[in-house]
Order: structure tokens, then C-alpha cells, then sequence
């Protein structure tokens, strides 16, 4: 495996993350908790894991750890982590237009200070 693949594989796992986070937020945010049927006699919570696009936050999870072992096995620790911060952004970013979620000077200068520090410690 060469180190293009393990950083294809860094990319692919960030991406199934924010996926799953996303995914996770907007079921959550739109769940009607059924009230007829087995399922109705079931926690709200209990139900919204039946549910196809949670099973799929949850697959991409595991996709993702998948990706991450494919990852760490030839790149090391201290250089592949730093990326997981681009999680913050990539999720932040999105959440504004998708969720309707705020953006303020605040949460653009703590996005920099993050892309800055991942920036520096991606140099060493």
C-alpha cells in the first residue's frame, strides 16, 4: 500500500464521519416517532435506530474506522490525526446552508485558528 492510498484512505474517513454526523443531525432534527405498528411500543430513541438513514451513519461509521486502520497502518499517528480537525469544518460549513445553523465572526475565526494549527503541525 503506498502513501497515496493511505492518505486517500485519511480523506475517505473524514469524509464517512461528516457524512454520519450530518446524517445523524437531519434524522434527528425531522423523526416523528411512530405510533402504530411493534415499533410503537418502543423508546422514541430506540426508533429512530431502525431507521434506514441512521443505519447508514452508523455503516459509514464503521467505514470509516476501516478506512482510519487502512490509514495508520503505513502513516504515522502524529502526522494522519491532525487532519480529523477538517471534521469541524467540513460539518460546521455544511450545517449552515443544510440545517439553517448560524455562522459568526466567532465560529470563522475558531475554523481558521483549527485549518492554522492543522497547517503548522502538518509541516513537522
Amino acid at each position: 500500500m503506498n502513501a497515496a492510498f493511505s492518505w486517500l484512505m485519511v480523506a475517505m474517513t473524514i469524509l464517512l464521519t461528516c457524512y454520519g454526523q450530518l446524517v445523524i443531525k437531519w434524522q434527528v432534527g425531522t423523526f416523528k416517532a411512530s405510533t402504530v405498528g411493534l415499533l410503537s411500543r418502543l423508546p422514541p430513541l430506540v426508533q429512530l435506530l431502525f431507521q434506514p438513514w441512521i443505519i447508514s451513519a452508523f455503516i459509514a461509521a464503521f467505514g470509516a474506522s476501516l478506512c482510519w486502520m487502512l490509514a495508520v497502518s503505513k502513516l504515522e499517528l502524529s502526522k494522519a490525526y491532525p487532519f480529523m480537525a477538517l471534521n469541524f469544518l467540513i460539518v460546521c460549513l455544511i450545517a449552515v446552508p443544510l440545517f439553517g445553523e448560524s455562522f459568526s465572526t466567532a465560529k470563522a475565526v475558531g475554523l481558521l485558528t483549527v485549518v492554522a494549527g492543522l497547517v503548522i503541525m502538518s509541516q513537522a
